[in-house]
C-alpha cells in the first residue's frame, strides 16, 4: 500500500513539475515577445491621436463636406469621360474656383 501511494505521489509531483516547466517556458516566451515589442515601439514615433468633435453641428458639417466632395468628384469623372483635354482642365479649374462659392451659398457658412 505504501509503495502504491509513493508511486502516485511521484506521478503527481512529476506532472506538477512538467506543468511548472511548461508554464515557465510560456512565460519566458511571453517575456521575450514583450521585450522585443518594447524595443520596436521605442524606435517608432508615437501616434498622434486627433479627437474629432461629435456634436450635431460637427456631424452635419462632415456630411456636407462629404456631399461636396462626391459632387466634385462626380463632375470630374463625367468631364474626364466625355470631354477633351482642354475642356477637362477647364472644368477642373472652374470646379476648384466654384466649390467654395457653392459651399458658402448652399450651407450658409459665414465664417
Amino acid at each position: 500500500m505504501s509503495k502504491e501511494r509513493a508511486r502516485r505521489r511521484a506521478e503527481r509531483e512529476a506532472e506538477k513539475a512538467r506543468l511548472a516547466e511548461e508554464r515557465a517556458r510560456r512565460e519566458a516566451k511571453t517575456a521575450r515577445r514583450r521585450e522585443l515589442r518594447g524595443r520596436i515601439t521605442a524606435v517608432l514615433p508615437k501616434p498622434v491621436r486627433v479627437a474629432r468633435q461629435g456634436g450635431v453641428l460637427a456631424r452635419r458639417r462632415r456630411a456636407q463636406n462629404a456631399a461636396m466632395l462626391v459632387l466634385f468628384l462626380l463632375v470630374q469623372v463625367i468631364a474626364w469621360l466625355t470631354l477633351d483635354m482642354m475642356a477637362r482642365l477647364a472644368v477642373l479649374g472652374l470646379s476648384i474656383l466654384i466649390v467654395p462659392v457653392l459651399v458658402t451659398v448652399l450651407f450658409d457658412r459665414r465664417s
